[in-house]
């Protein structure tokens, strides 16, 4: 009788497994899901998407009054609404920045951190370039603290190069640029930069 029980009982185990392995999505679904969701924010938002070639032509910079963003090899949509301070402010390597933000997840449609309305909750990272790869690593902050990582989404950095302290950005990341959590659950997030500063 025990082991008919103990049959019966792996049996049941051994379907249950299945079942769960027919109901997951596999990597490309959750890819392709990706995709939609970004291409629907996009329609719904009304965004106008150039290439970088046409961002490089306009001087590196997008129309916000068209709702123009630029979309990189990498995935990143960008839109430039304040390009920052003087020409004595470009952010260069090993430049300490701190970032006011919005994180908002385009598959659940809210938002999900914001760290503009607690001063205590600045976020603060070391930047750093080698040869044409860029770096960041969170010294404190809420996107830090919420995620458990102390490295900056590669979506983040971005930006940089093209802005000067005192820039707001808006940011279209999807999954393979985010942080750790947004890669390991293909998670797209649309990030709204308010204050980049070299501090």
């Amino acid at each position: 009788m025990k082991k008919i029980i103990s049959l019966f009982l792996l049996s049941l185990t051994c379907g249950l497994v299945f079942q769960a392995c027919n109901d997951s999505e596999t990597y490309a679904e959750m890819l392709e899901e990706e995709k939609d969701a970004i291409n629907k924010f996009i329609r719904k938002h009304g965004i106008k998407v150039i290439t970088a070639e046409e961002f490089e032509k306009n001087g590196n910079e997008t129309d916000t009054a068209t709702n123009e963003y630029v979309q990189f090899s990498n995935g990143v949509y960008m839109q430039i609404v304040n390009k920052g301070g003087t020409d004595g402010d470009s952010i260069r390597t090993r430049d300490v920045i701190t970032v006011r933000f919005v994180e908002y997840d385009i598959l659940t449609e809210d938002t999900t951190l914001a760290n503009y309305t607690y001063p205590q909750m600045l976020d603060v990272f070391d930047y750093t370039v080698s040869g044409t790869t860029a770096y960041g690593q969170f010294r404190q902050g809420l996107l830090y603290e919420a995620y458990s990582t102390t490295k900056v989404p590669e979506g983040w950095l971005v930006p940089l190069q093209f802005v000067k302290s005192g820039a707001r950005v808006k940011l279209i990341v999807p999954s393979k640029v985010g942080h750790d959590t947004a890669m390991q659950y293909v998670y797209p997030f649309f990030y709204d930069l308010r204050r980049i500063k070299v501090w």
